[in-house]
Order: structure tokens, then C-alpha cells, then sequence
């Protein structure tokens, strides 16, 4: 929408830059006072004083402007936290001067604005007046209370003092026009604001009661934190609205600034200029945005050391291996700044990883200006532990599952019941769509779970309990009609379920603070009162009892969401007993067992690394004719083309198939003997001795087969 034109004294003023800085002619603004003030003689009297004693002390406005913010607000002459009200030329023409700028379009400054009360912009009496539009506040307000804000005052409050000083820095009354790089540059001029020397004592002037013993400067930065907060609230209010198309963000900041600055500013152009392409490359490419600014902060890692303690190197072409040996000494003993510690093992490996792509990928592809050869392996990467999934025994989680379902809040609620009963991690629940919930054939619930970090969507069955909390949350948010946002992940347009007060619903909000809540009721908490159970070990509980209840991994992983097996095998090393009783089914149990291995299988003489990796990649094992106990350390299997190595062996399941095979060999040879290949005959007829061999042993080998 554009802004209206408007004349004022047969000027035409450009509200996007302004009205010229010169004051209102004496009896065009009485004329004005008229208007709201018709009724009031005194009223209008004291208005005309006070512009009288302005343009007196300021004959030219811009020399007002020019003037100290503590004279413009007349507290030049105040002793710290003196209260009272402020008397002098300027602090009495407050009416005056929102005339120059909602009137005739003179933008006032940021700190001026922050620094005085406006309520009397919104009076019935002086609104229509200055221009501002009560019935589209109210308007306004009912938004509000649609997207879940309280119907009290609070609300209006905080909407009606981040308009007024929108439309006095502005120079227009008509906030229609709102832009959201206005609301980020306003958000920013709060912020210098509270920098400000003197804010504190601004500040200590205006507050009364109990904050008034506080130090200034707590009071400035309490003044900016809720300043910010009502900007913010206007800024949703906007984005439900259609007005604003970005979405709003506490911080007021935009989102994406870290893209501008790919690497530390004064980095020598030879060190920034591959880096900057190479993840360039990656936003452009199918990495997350996140995953890039990772790779971004490990480079800044490293080009702030160079520029610490190799200062001569300004290239990348530079760098030698012994740089990097220096380097990754030096990140092994770093620590960091704000606990005094080592950094975690995790830490290094994701500073270190984007390195190593980088330099393998960047010699790959014969750059310039880079090593020409890695100067990094996998061994430089520190060794990641892993640990077993760390599931809640039931003698807790029935309890604080209890706790749980007595919380007052419904979305936190409903958030901890999915994160029970769905496996999803909290990141999906939390970008659950409207329609995310339908049912099985059999009229059973099931839930879309949306595309996370596998990058794929899936439909898993839900808990009945779940269902129905979910389903009354989704009944609750389709009637405040909050807009769809931006799902970056999925890279779709969606409504999301978990959405208060028109924005979607952090994930602290969500998981944290209830889990801490509920594990405080059951006595779930350390010698400090901090909760023993993450969020994230609901999905741990959650395939921990798929697996005891011999589920199969392809079922954890379709539950679950992994991409591979080993993934879902991690849960198996858990359940223990199960683990056992399948490997002793499946290895020992009936059947004979035949083979070079088959002696070490039966008298249980496998080492411990063996036993360990078979009972989660036992079913990697298979091969056509039996089971080959060989690690991935080993080197490849040879198995199935001799029978004979010392890894293998075979049970009387797979008779049949080693019949077969028998069949085929004999085949083969008569083949060979007809076409007088002797080497060929001499190696079906080994293999065909060494079937006949194993289905012996395993009571399979009859006339017939022989």
C-alpha cells in the first residue's frame, strides 16, 4: 500500500524522507487546535502559550534538533532520579510537535521518541485529528485477541506505544505502511538508544515506586528488553495481517546477516576469497543453511589463529601441513572462555570436519589458491565415543508420565505426549502442520511426521492418548486463523500446530521448561534441582522398546526416521536379553552347525570385539550358503568362492540352498569335462567336494542329491 499524499500548505510532503524542518505558521496551528480542542477554551489557550515559548526559545526547528537530548526533554537542570513533572518550552510543546510530524510530516528522532510518553496520541478527542485511525486499532486489537493474546489492556498497551513512536519517527500517522526493514532499523536505533550515556538517567527520572532505588543502567536495559518486546508484538501483529511478509524474530536482527559476512572482517583477500567461494558453492548447492554457517564459524576458528600466530600467511596456498599439525594442537588445548574448559570432543570434530572437506574437495577440483594436495585425513577428525541410547526405565517414566499428562498448558502437553508415544524428535513435533494427524484404515490414529534431518517425510502410528490431545490443540489453533509460515527445513508454505500469539512456539517453551517441571514433581532432578531426563531420551525409550519387543530394525527405522540400519541396530545392543535370545535362535538353537567358524560358534570361543559387532550386524553377515563371521577390519569376504575360510560357517537352515548348489556344481563339471577345461573341472569338482562335505555334516546329503 502506498502512502497517501498530503498537502500542507501548498506543499506536497514526501512522508518516505520527510517534511522540511521548519516550524508550523502561528495560525495554522491554532487554526488545528480548533478542531480537537473546540469545546475547550483553556484548553487552546495554554496549546498557544506553549507554542508561543517554543518558537520563541527555537525560532529555527533545526537548531531544537541540534540541542542536547536532556534540554530537548527539559531535564538539563534535574538531579539523578528526580521525579516530578517536567516544565520548560520544550517538554510542554509535546502537543506542538506531534503536530509537526503527524501533520506536517517532520520526522522526529528515535531517541527524543523513546524518551517521552504519547499516550494522549490515541485520546478520542485528538486522534482523528492528528490523523491516526482508532477503528483500525481496534481493529487491530481483536487480531490480537484472536491469536491468543489477552483480552486486558496489556496487549493494546504494548501495540499502541510501538505505533505512536513508529508514526512520530516516521512523519505519518498512517501505519498501514509499516515496513519490516523499518521495524529492524527501529529495533536497532533502540538498542544505540540504550548505549546512550545518559538513558540511565533519563530513565531514573520516569520510574517510580521500587524500581526507583535501581542502578540507572538496569534501568536502561530493562527499558530496551521491553521495548524490543513490543516491537516485536507489533511486528507479529503485522505478519498475521499480511502487511509484513518476513517473520518475526525477537532479536529484531535479520536472520540471514551471517551470509554477508562469510569471513572475519581485514581477512587478506588470499585467505577469504576460497573460502567465501567454496561455501557460496554450499548455500547454492543442497546443504541446510545451517549446516554452512557451521562450516562458516570453523573457518573463523581457524583464519583468527592464522591471523594470531601466522601472520605471514595471506594465502591459503600457503598453508603447509605443519600449520595444521600446529593448528589441531592448538584447538586440542583451547579453552573456551565461557567455562574455562577444553573444548568437547564434539566441538572439535565439527570445527575440524568442514576443514577437511574443504581442503579434499578444493585439491579435487584444482583451485587456485589452495593446497594442491589435502592437508587433512580422517585421522586428524578426534574419535567420537558412542554411547548406548539412553532410554527412562519404567519405574520413572510411569510416573513422570503422569506428571506430564496434569500440566495446565495444552501445548506443552500435547508436546510431551507426542514426544512420548511418536519416537519423532522435537525439532518435527515442533513443526507439526494443521494436517499432520489422520487415521489407518482400521480407524487407528496416525501422524505425518514433516521432513527433519533425513530429509523425508513419514507416517508413523500414535497412541490413542496423543491423538486426542493433538486433536483438540489443532481445533484450538484453526480458529485463531494464524497465518502459514515458511517451513525452511521442508521448504514449504505450512500452518504450523504449535503456533501462540500468531509465531510458532520455541522448542525451550515446548520440552524443557514442562520436562523440568514434571521431573521436579516425581524427584527426577541432580544434587543442583536440574531435570535427569532430556527430551530426547523419549525417542530413546521409544525404539528401546521397539526392539524388546522384537521388533524389526527396518520397523525402528521407518518409526525412528534413520537413514541406515546402524543406526537402529543401537537399540538392539540395549535390549540385551532380546539380542541374546535371537542370536542364540538364530546361531545355536536346533540346528547343526557346520564350517571352519562352526567349532569357535559352538564352543563359544569368539572373541569379545566378535560377539560385540555380531549382535548388532548379524543379519550383514548372511551370505548365500551361511553366515561369514569376518570384521569389516578383516578386508573382503572370500567366503562363497571357496567355503574353506576360517570365518565361515553354515546350519542346517540352508540345506536346501546348499543343495542347490550342489546341483549346479555337478552342472558346471559336466560342463567343463565336455568341453575339456581340466582347470575348470578341477575347481567346480573342489567346490563340489566341499558341499558334499558341509551337507554331511549338517545330515542333509542323500543318494538322491549326490
Amino acid at each position: 500500500m502506498t502512502a497517501p499524499a498530503l498537502i500542507v500548505v501548498g506543499r506536497e510532503v514526501d512522508r518516505r524522507v520527510g517534511a522540511p524542518r521548519v516550524h508550523a505558521p502561528r495560525q495554522e496551528y491554532f487554526d488545528w487546535l480548533q478542531g480537537p480542542f473546540a469545546s475547550r477554551t483553556s484548553t487552546r489557550s495554554v496549546r498557544r502559550l506553549f507554542y508561543n515559548r517554543f518558537v520563541a526559545g527555537w525560532p529555527e526547528l533545526p537548531a531544537w534538533f541540534d540541542e542536547p537530548l536532556l534540554v530537548r526533554l527539559g531535564l538539563q537542570d534535574r538531579a539523578l532520579r528526580e521525579t516530578g513533572k517536567r516544565a520548560g518550552p520544550s517538554s510542554d510543546a509535546g502537543s506542538y510537535i506531534s503536530y509537526l510530524s503527524l501533520v506536517r510530516g517532520v520526522r522526529l528522532d528515535a531517541d527524543y521518541v523513546l524518551s517521552r510518553n504519547w499516550e494522549s496520541l490515541f485520546h478520542p478527542r485528538v486522534a482523528p485529528a492528528l490523523g491516526v485511525d482508532l477503528d483500525l486499532l481496534d481493529a487491530h486489537t481483536a487480531r490480537m485477541r484472536q491469536l491468543g493474546y489477552r483480552a486486558g489492556g496489556a496487549s493494546r498497551s504494548a501495540l499502541t506505544w510501538a505505533l505512536a513512536r513508529l508514526a512520530l519517527w516516521r512523519g505519518d500517522p498512517d501505519t498501514t505502511t509499516v515496513s519490516h526493514d523499518e521495524l529492524l532499523e527501529f529495533g536497532e536505533l533502540i538498542r544505540g538508544y540504550c548505549r546512550r550515556p545518559d538513558a540511565g538517567f533519563i530513565r531514573a527520572s520516569l520510574v517510580h515506586g521500587a524500581r526507583s532505588g535501581q542502578d540507572p543502567q538496569v534501568l536502561a536495559d530493562q527499558f530496551g528488553k521491553a521495548c524490543r518486546a513490543r516491537l516485536h508484538t507489533l511486528h507479529v501483529l503485522l505478519f498475521n495481517i499480511d502487511q509484513v511478509a518476513a517473520p518475526p524474530r525477537r532479536d529484531l536482527r535479520r536472520d540471514d546477516l551471517w551470509r554477508e559476512q562469510l569471513v572475519p572482517p581485514g581477512t587478506a583477500p588470499g585467505l577469504a576469497a576460497p573460502i567465501e567461494r567454496w561455501l557460496a558453492l554450499r548455500l547454492h548447492s543442497s546443504d541446510r543453511a545451517g549446516s554452512v554457517r557451521q562450516a562458516r564459524d570453523a573457518f573463523r576458528y581457524l583464519l583468527r589463529w592464522l591471523a594470531t600466530t601466522c601472520p605471514e600467511v595471506t594465502s591459503l596456498d600457503q598453508l603447509t601441513r605443519e600449520h595444521l599439525e600446529t593448528y589441531l594442537g592448538w584447538l586440542h588445548d583451547y579453552l573456551n572462555p565461557r567455562s574455562g574448559q577444553p573444548l568437547a570432543v564434539q566441538t572439535r570434530y565439527t570445527y575440524l570436519s568442514p576443514l577437511l572437506q574443504f581442503f579434499r574437495e578444493t585439491s579435487d577440483w584444482g583451485w587456485d589458491g589452495v593446497p594442491a594436495r589435502r592437508l587433512l585425513s580422517r585421522s586428524d577428525l578426534p574419535k567420537l565415543p558412542v554411547r548406548l541410547p539412553r532410554y527412562i526405565p519404567r519405574d520413572q517414566l510411569d510416573p513422570l508420565m503422569a506428571a506430564v499428562e496434569q500440566l495446565p498448558d495444552p501445548y506443552q502437553r500435547t508436546a510431551l505426549l507426542l514426544l512420548r508415544w511418536s519416537g519423532a524428535r522435537r525439532g518435527e513435533i515442533a513443526r507439526l502442520t494443521l494436517d499432520c494427524l489422520d487415521a489407518y484404515p482400521d480407524g487407528h490414529p496416525r501422524l505425518r511426521i514433516p521432513v527433519g534431518k533425513t530429509y523425508t517425510e513419514r507416517s508413523v502410528p500414535l497412541h490413542p492418548e496423543a491423538a486426542n490431545a493433538l486433536r483438540e490443540l489443532i481445533a484450538h489453533v484453526r480458529g485463531t486463523e494464524t497465518v502459514a509460515w515458511q517451513d525452511h527445513t521442508a521448504e514449504a508454505t505450512v500452518q504450523f500446530v504449535f503456533v501462540r500469539r500468531g509465531q510458532p512456539l520455541g522448542r525451550h517453551f515446548l520440552f524443557t521448561d514442562p520436562l523440568a517441571t514434571a521431573c521436579k514433581q516425581v524427584g527426577l532432578i541432580d544434587s543442583r534441582g536440574r531435570a535427569t531426563v532430556t527430551a530426547h531420551r523419549f525417542r530413546h525409550t521409544v525404539g528401546t522398546q521397539l526392539a524388546e519387543g522384537g521388533a524389526r530394525i527396518q520397523t525402528i527405522m521407518a518409526i525412528l526416521g534413520h537413514s541406515n540400519a546402524q543406526m537402529s541396530a543401537y537399540y538392539s545392543k540395549v535390549s540385551d536379553p532380546v539380542v541374546k535370545e535371537q542370536y542364540e535362535q538364530i546361531i545355536a538353537a536346533g540346528g547343526r552347525v557346520a564350517g571352519p567358524a562352526a567349532e569357535a560358534v559352538l564352543t563359544n570361543r569368539l572373541d569379545a570385539e566378535t560377539v560385540d559387532w555380531l549382535k548388532t550386524n548379524y543379519l550383514k553377515t548372511e551370505l548365500e550358503l551361511g553366515h561369514c563371521l569376518r570384521l569389516p577390519q578383516e578386508g573382503p569376504c572370500e567366503c562363497d568362492l571357496y567355503l574353506r575360510c576360517t570365518k565361515f560357517f553354515t546350519t542346517s537352515d540352508y540345506i536346501p540352498r546348499l543343495r542347490a548348489r550342489l546341483a549346479v556344481e555337478q552342472q558346471l563339471v559336466q560342463d567343463a569335462v565336455e568341453r575339456g577345461w581340466a582347470r575348470e573341472v578341477e575347481r567346480h569338482g573342489t567346490v563340489l567336494d566341499r558341499l558334499r562335505d558341509l551337507l554331511t555334516k549338517l545330515g542333509g546329503l542323500d543318494e538322491q542329491t549326490d
